[in-house]
């Protein structure tokens, strides 16, 4: 039951239950497809759109301004996913976690990521060349915070090189780029990410 809401306008009550509903679908794996459903670029585009500011003017300027941005990623997955190589994301992603981790849990992590996504016939192997896969397994014997910087910096060349130039020609970032529809904002709608935007329903609801 929330509380509180009984004081927002009618239209920013449905806008809230539209965006949680959302947001839903994108934290959820995604289900079959069905009859007369939005393709699921232009749905993810539209759920983004809603539910938080996309500076796409931005993320034409830079990989790394897409990169570092929550909302820049999500749409970039969403894209790489489409092409079926979403693993090199999901390994930079481990990467910048590995780095927040305490000491004592790095080794065990470090040994995780080594075999999901480096070492040979790994289940999501991204594209390193034979070197520098050696070189991070030489670097798993002292494991320390750089243990993959040069494995994690040929992946996000080669995304920015490869991937990055498609998804800005891609449909998704163009329904992106395409200026909100001209409706009365609702307060709930002005969150930078999805992270403030659900901390920002949920501090209304119970």
């Amino acid at each position: 039951m929330c509380k509180g809401l009984a004081a927002l306008p009618a239209t920013c009550l449905k806008s809230a239950k539209d965006i949680k509903h959302k947001i839903g679908f994108l934290l959820q794996k995604p289900e079959p497809v069905q009859e007369h459903r939005l393709p699921k670029e232009k749905e993810t585009a539209t759920a983004v759109k809603s539910c938080a500011h996309v500076d796409t003017e931005k993320w034409k300027t830079s990989f790394n301004n897409l990169i570092k941005n929550e909302v820049g990623r999500v749409a970039f997955t969403t894209f790489l996913k489409s092409e079926f190589s979403q693993e090199n994301i999901e390994f930079w992603e481990a990467c910048e976690d590995f780095k927040r981790m305490p000491t004592e849990n790095m080794e065990l992590k470090a040994k995780q990521i080594f075999e999901q996504y480096i070492d040979v016939d790994s289940p999501e192997q991204v594209n390193l060349d034979s070197a520098t896969r050696e070189e991070t397994r030489r670097n798993l014997e002292k494991c320390d915070i750089s243990c993959f910087d040069e494995a994690q910096s040929k992946i996000f060349i080669l995304m920015e090189k490869d991937s990055y130039r498609r998804f800005l020609k891609s449909q998704l970032f163009l329904d992106l780029s395409q200026p909100p529809r001209d409706e009365k904002p609702c307060g709930l709608q002005r969150k930078g990410t999805f992270t403030e935007f659900g901390q920002c329903l949920l501090s209304h609801c119970a």
